[in-house]
This record gives C-alpha cells, sequence and structure tokens, in this order.
C-alpha cells in the first residue's frame, strides 16, 4: 500500500509532463497566453490535481472517477497539442508527446484493473 500519491508513477511523470508543457507554451506568441497556452496549461495540471485529489477520497468509485477526469484531461491535452503543432511546425512536441503517450496508457491501465477489481 502506497503512503501518498506522490509514490504513484503517473503522478509523477504528469508532473514532469506540467514541467515540460509550461517550457513548451512559453514558446508560443504572447497572443495565446489567454488561448492555447492557457487551455494545455489548465489540461495538464488537472492530470495530476485529479489523480491526487481521487487518491485522498479513500474511495474506490470516487477514485476511479478522479482518474477517469484526469484520463479526460489527458485526452484534451492530447487534442491541444495536435492544434498547437498545426499552428507552431517549428517547436518540437516529441518530449511532451511521449510522456502524455505514458500517461495515457498507464492511467488506462489503472482504471481497467481498479474496475476488474471492483
Amino acid at each position: 500500500m502506497l503512503n501518498s500519491h506522490k509514490e504513484l508513477i503517473v503522478w509523477q511523470k504528469s508532473i514532469e509532463l506540467t514541467k515540460h508543457i509550461y517550457l513548451l507554451t512559453n514558446n508560443f506568441p504572447k497572443d495565446e497566453i489567454y488561448g492555447i497556452t492557457s487551455q494545455m496549461r489548465r489540461a495538464t495540471i488537472s492530470i495530476p490535481s485529479n489523480i491526487a485529489e481521487g487518491y485522498s477520497r479513500r474511495n474506490l468509485k470516487e477514485y476511479l472517477q478522479f482518474l477517469r477526469i484526469a484520463y479526460g484531461s489527458a485526452n484534451e491535452l492530447e487534442t491541444q497539442i495536435i492544434i498547437a503543432k498545426n499552428l507552431y511546425q517549428e517547436i518540437n512536441y516529441l518530449t511532451v508527446e511521449n510522456l502524455l503517450q505514458e500517461i495515457l496508457k498507464m492511467l488506462n491501465a489503472m482504471i481497467s484493473k481498479l474496475e476488474n477489481n471492483n
């Protein structure tokens, strides 16, 4: 049993992703601050935040719900990255794309496992 959500690899990786999204969006034009920059930052922050909140509930049904929200935010971010890649092609998205795919797979596996144990 883990002592904290901070021990979850998926939470750690989503914190790392958040840092990379902030660094990446710093390269966007300043007029995007209230547009895609804001959207991407909110979506990425939502991932570890919902993992942490769900874990703290200590209730499987609620934990699953928050993991699903985190998964939804990760998919939202994936869509925003696709849009950003079309708009700002000179920026390297490889690190965030790879991290995000890893997080999506981990969340999907966690949700499936917990649903099967329910």
